[in-house]
Formats: structure tokens, sequence, C-alpha cells
């Protein structure tokens, strides 16, 4: 994959493209890579966007932040300076997978200016969270934010070319026939192999989830995006990932704005771009260009 670079918000970023049109901003998440967005970005370019797939902050090729802050305001600032260095206009749309989807859930709505629509996958809004808090499956589900919080994940996480994370993609993935994430893994590793890039991804969670905040009225996450989007947004959940049902979907899709959607795919995990990427992408394509 050949990358650009770009300065936005003070990280160089590397990032790589597809067409000509409004600005279509793709962020995604962990462990994964621009490289996630390759069955997407080509029908975006034809349906006439400019698609842009960065490395969010420090995930390599990009660079690591020089204050080493991987706080979800930063990550919103740098979506928002990133429409603002790539030209964008009222017209560009955001997607965000994942952390990504934190991120787009969060741009789009301190931004709404420069986001006409917005499509998140696989993280609800934060306030539906709290739903599944105490069932253990997904406690199970989510144990990696626990186990990041531990200086010796550092140790641990890139031990035999990264064997946790290929359990954190078998963990999460759903069970459609043939799905092959070996590409991704690869390019997710390959994002995070230098220990200060391995600090940055592990930083998402550190910085976020802080343990002497995380549930108490102090958390900043939770306060940066207590607000949801203003303009339209299709959400994408797959029904193995637990965290969302077909009664939260249709609660979420509730509180959104006039004209969102959303959709919960049968039998796919937390990876849907990837999991079954011709359906997500027609339906995705569908809701932009409604």
């Amino acid at each position: 994959m050949d990358f650009k670079r770009i300065t936005a918000n003070g990280i160089d970023f590397a990032y790589t493209e597809e067409g000509e049109g409004p600005l279509a901003l793709l962020l995604h998440g962990f462990p994964e890579a621009p490289h996630m967005w390759r069955h997407l970005m080509p029908r975006l370019a034809d349906a006439g966007y400019r698609a842009v797939a960065p490395a969010l902050r420090g995930f390599a090729p990009t660079q690591v932040p020089p204050s080493g802050s991987m706080r979800i305001a930063d990550l919103i600032d740098d979506a928002n300076a990133l429409h603002e260095a790539l030209g964008g206009d009222e017209n560009a749309v955001l997607i965000g997978h994942d952390w990504g989807g934190f991120v787009a859930w969060g741009a789009a709505a301190h931004a709404p200016e420069r986001w006409s629509k917005a499509v998140v996958s696989a993280v609800p809004p934060v306030r539906f969270y709290d739903r599944k808090a105490t069932d253990p499956v997904q406690i199970h589900k989510n144990s990696h934010f626990y186990f990041f919080q531990m200086a010796i994940a550092d140790q641990i996480v890139p031990v035999d070319d990264f064997a946790y994370l290929d359990w954190l993609w078998q963990h999460w993935s759903g069970s459609v026939p043939g799905f092959d994430s070996t590409e991704d893994r690869r390019a997710g590793k390959d994002a995070l192999r230098e220990s200060a890039n391995l600090r940055s991804g592990l930083g998402l969670y550190r910085d976020n989830f802080h343990p002497a905040t995380f549930g108490t009225d102090q958390w900043e996450m939770g306060k940066v995006l207590a607000g949801l989007p203003t303009q339209p947004t299709f959400y994408v959940h797959g029904s193995e990932d637990p965290v969302v049902d077909a009664e939260t979907l249709a609660d979420i899709i509730a509180v959104l704005p006039e004209g969102s959607d959303g959709i919960l795919l049968e039998g796919v995990g937390h990876f849907p771009l990837l999991e079954a990427p011709e359906e997500v992408n027609a339906r995705i394509l569908k809701f932009l260009t409604a």
C-alpha cells in the first residue's frame, strides 16, 4: 500500500487515497491499519468520493505523537484537522470502525459543520455500554481493556509474532464461512512492531480507560463522547459482537437524527467491513447517496 504524507494537528500522518470528489475520511481501529478499507475505498471512489484512509496517530507509518497522548479528545482533533488539511468541505463524510468509530462519534458531534454524514461500525455510543456492563460474556470479550493497563503487556503482546493479537482477531470474529483475516492481522501487526508504536496502541486503552476514573463521573472519554451527531448516521454491527443486540440497535437508531439507520448482520463479529464487505459496502453506499 502506497502512502502519502500530510501534517494535521501537529502530527505527520501517512495516508492512502483513491478517487476524486467530496472527502470520505476512513478511520481504522485496534489492532488494525488502513489496509482494512481496501474493499470500501474503490466503491467510494466509483461513487464520486475521495476516499482517504490515514494511519491513526502512533500507528506506523504515521508519527508517534510527541506528547505521547492517545486521548480520545486528541484523536477527535486529528480527524477534524485532517478534514481541514485535506481540503474537505461541508459535503465530507466520516467513516470509522472500532477506535476509529469512537473518533467518528466525537468528530461528527463536535464539528457538525465539517461532516454531512457519518458511518460507525462496531462501537455504539458510549451511553449504551452500561447495558452489558455486568454480562460475563461482555466482560470476557473486553478482557484486553484490563490486560492492556498492565506494564507487562508491552512485553507479552509482541511475543511469538504478536500471537496475542492473532487471538484477539479470532476472539472477536464471527462465524462467516471462509473469512480469512491473515492480511489484516499482518497489516495491524506491522503498524505496531516498533515499541513506540505498540505503546501508542496500548495507550488508547491506558489513556481513555484509566483505572482511577473509568466507571466514575470523572471519566473523561465518557464526557467527551456524551453528545451525539446531529447529522444522519449509519450504524453497523455484527450479531456475534455481544455489546449490541436487535433491541439496542433499535434504541440507537431512535436517538440519532432523522435520516439515520443501522444494520445488525447475522453471523458477523467485530469486523463487519471485512467479514461481510459486499453487503456492508452496498448498505454504506446506499446510505451515503440517498
